[in-house]
């Protein structure tokens, strides 16, 4: 594996690369970053060069700024457009879970020719649902629990809420040198994610009329676990709307993580087509 890191109007984004074949860019949800894809890179290595990025603000990918910004969905999606162009991608295949999710449609929208195919993983842009203004209030909920009584009771109440399908992070003394830094990386990044994206990303609404244009080459997917819960809705209401199928996958909201071998290799078939 290699590591790099590339300006970025702002930032600096570290980013990690494995395997070869055709260029797969992986984006994780908030407040993730490229060590989450651990457990489906390697398998996804055999037959893509693995690209997975700490967004800005998280992690190693550090903000020119001394304080943290809002964190904005077409920032992010512009930050993949260019980390594809800097690496030689031309255009790439393209995965992103939960709010990596948001940005991958994101770029499909507003930079098409750099995606040969996406695949998102239950993006939670609520503001897509008929109940959006409740869904929406409910994430503002959380933000107000995280304000006053802290991160765990923000967290405990949102999990509640979504169907309590977020299974929580292994204890760091269980794991890898490498996997436990990347739990702690995570949990040191949660306050940057409850203050200055929960609320951002899930007001997010798609331009529907961008991603119809260019539908045949977008698959949306949700876990086989939450069905039924709100992590699932949004992507099956954008593929009613686009006309798509729905495709679900091993696990829950974090099934890449839950069931990493059967998710990578169901994901690498379906970016194949």
């Amino acid at each position: 594996m290699k590591t790099g890191t590339l300006r970025v109007p702002g930032a600096e984004l570290f980013h990690e690369v494995r395997g070869t074949g055709p260029m797969l860019l992986l984006v994780p949800g908030g407040g993730g970053d490229a060590g989450t894809f651990d457990g489906i890179a390697d398998v996804l290595a055999r037959d893509f060069t693995v690209v997975a990025a700490d967004p800005r603000g998280y992690s190693r990918s550090r903000l020119d700024s001394p304080e943290p910004v809002d964190q904005r969905v077409e920032t992010q999606s512009e930050d993949c457009a260019r980390l594809i162009d800097h690496l030689g991608g031309g255009s790439a295949y393209v995965f992103g879970g939960s709010d990596g999710a948001i940005v991958v449609l994101d770029l499909l929208a507003r930079h098409p020719g750099r995606v040969r195919r996406a695949v998102v993983h239950e993006p939670p842009c609520v503001a897509v649902l008929p109940d959006a203004a409740e869904q929406l209030g409910f994430f503002g909920r959380v933000y107000e629990i995280y304000r006053v009584e802290g991160l765990a009771a923000a967290g405990a109440y949102m999990s509640e809420g979504i169907g309590g399908t977020l299974r929580p992070l292994p204890d760091p003394a269980t794991l890898s040198p490498r996997a436990a830094e990347r739990v702690v990386r995570t949990v040191a990044n949660m306050p940057l994610f409850m203050e200055h994206e929960l609320r951002q990303f899930t007001a997010y609404e798609p331009d529907l009329e961008a991603l119809a244009a260019v539908a045949d080459r977008l698959v949306l997917a949700a876990g086989r676990e939450t069905r039924g819960h709100l992590p699932y809705r949004p992507a099956a209401e954008l593929a009613r709307r686009l006309g798509r199928e729905l495709t679900e996958f091993p696990g829950g909201h974090g099934g890449y993580t839950e069931a990493p071998e059967e998710f990578a290799e169901l994901l690498a078939r379906t970016l194949r087509g």
